[in-house]
């Protein structure tokens, strides 16, 4: 997988470049999601698809990356360590060039929520973006965890990159009849068995699960083509909650504007101030 720089206006664009019949470029837009249940997967219009993109999602937006074009060989990004560190390395070594052009962002003007049984998903107005999420598992290993984090200067970089998916050992068959996950193994993931860790050294956090699911958050939110100033707030909510709070929001322009950040609101955004020393550091 390489990931290139692209110009303003570009947007975030993923190129399958196994796929030589057809159309390999797909928009990493949230109207191109098919499938959220164990990832987020895009898919253009002519079928070719992508799963797994969350990561490198947030990464993006962690880093504050706005238009870049990835190149893929195969139907899935590599999940690495499970979390999103290896790309914000790997971002932030190369090197995030500024483009003389001012930031468009969406700004919350409203609440808008969207609800299931199982859990719910609201933007709600702030002056800078910000995320509080909680969830609630069976499994005693992870059971209830909740944080609230201001997701300005850098803060993704130092608080949650390196926090890695999360799975039942009887959900590690399950994602693999999927296909997914192929390569999936204790070393990138936290699997867990009822009170257990069995993944070797453990975690990285006390708190990892709900770190990692405002990781993917931040991702499935990036898909919205702009950041997003704003407070999300998810209970109990994946991949599906954000997505459809996203098609919630974009079908009530009532609930949010396009604004041109100036410099001190281009300086609350994601990945504003985000530096490679400031990394989590991980073994």
């Amino acid at each position: 997988m390489r990931i290139h720089p692209a110009a303003a206006g570009h947007g975030v664009w993923i190129k399958r470049t196994d796929i030589t019949i057809g159309d390999p470029l797909i928009a990493a837009r949230w109207d191109n999601v098919e499938q959220t249940q164990l990832c987020t997967k895009l898919v253009n219009d002519l079928g070719a698809e992508v799963s797994t993109v969350e990561h490198v999602m947030a990464a993006l937006a962690g880093c504050g990356v706005h238009n870049a074009l990835i190149e893929v060989d195969g139907p899935e990004f590599p999940i690495l360590d499970g979390s999103a560190v290896p790309f914000v390395r790997a971002i932030l070594g190369a090197g995030v060039i500024s483009l003389d052009v001012p930031v468009r962002a969406i700004r919350i003007l409203a609440p808008v929520e969207f609800k299931t049984d199982q859990g719910w998903a609201r933007f709600e107005p702030s002056d800078a973006p910000e995320m509080q999420f909680a969830i609630d598992f069976a499994d005693k290993a992870i059971g209830k965890q909740s944080k609230s984090l201001n997701l300005s200067n850098g803060s993704f970089v130092r608080e949650l990159c390196d926090s890695r998916t999360f799975c039942r050992n009887s959900d590690v068959e399950t994602m693999r009849a999927a296909g997914l996950a192929l390569g999936g193994t204790m070393e990138n993931a936290v699997v867990v068995d009822g009170d257990q860790i069995l993944s070797p050294g453990g975690l990285r956090h006390a708190d990892e699960a709900v770190r990692h699911k405002m990781l993917d958050a931040l991702g499935d939110m990036a898909l919205a083509g702009a950041p997003i100033i704003g407070r999300y707030v998810g209970h109990r909510a994946g991949h599906a909650l954000t997505n459809s709070l996203l098609r919630a929001m974009f079908a009530n322009p009532k609930c949010f504007e396009v604004v041109t950040c100036d410099h001190d609101t281009a300086a609350l955004l994601p990945g504003a101030g985000a530096h490679l020393d400031e990394v989590c550091a991980v073994a």
